[in-house]
């Protein structure tokens, strides 16, 4: 049986980079992108803002890895990774900052995103698709 293919949205990457808590969801979901435990999926552009994000200054300071630490995680995620070169979709993202993840999931039918961003999981559009870090984890994610 193969699993379903995720975007995970890189407030859950951070977050789980961040956290303290390895049981929680957010740190079960980075541990298992680090361990291809699940197929996930990343375009160009969420590579981009997986490698910046994590290099604001105000996330340094609470995850406190350096340029290197960073990038080694990053390399090990896109090699684990499905990568897509996604067309732009015809359907919005609630946010325009958050159309790449949009353009992954009209990209193929078989996507779910994860993500914790209250705006995206509210989104009729794309209900049934996008889901939260707890409720991807508590289906075996």
């Amino acid at each position: 049986m193969t699993r379903q293919a995720v975007v995970i949205d890189t407030n859950v990457v951070v977050a789980g980079l961040i956290t303290s808590d390895a049981g929680s969801p957010v740190s079960r979901i980075l541990d298992g992108m680090l361990a291809a435990a699940f197929p996930f999926v990343l375009s160009e552009a969420l590579i981009a803002e997986y490698r910046a994000v994590p290099r604001r200054p105000k996330l340094r300071k609470l995850h406190g890895l350096n340029d290197d630490e960073l990038d080694e995680i990053l390399v090990d995620l896109v090699q684990h990774a499905i990568v897509l070169d996604p067309a732009a979709a015809t359907a919005r993202a609630p946010d325009p900052g958050d159309q790449l993840l949009w353009d992954l999931l009209e990209a193929r039918d078989d996507i779910l995103l994860v993500t914790g961003e209250q705006r995206l999981l509210r989104d009729a559009g794309m209900r049934g698709r996008v889901v939260s870090p707890r409720e991807f984890t508590q289906s075996g994610g």
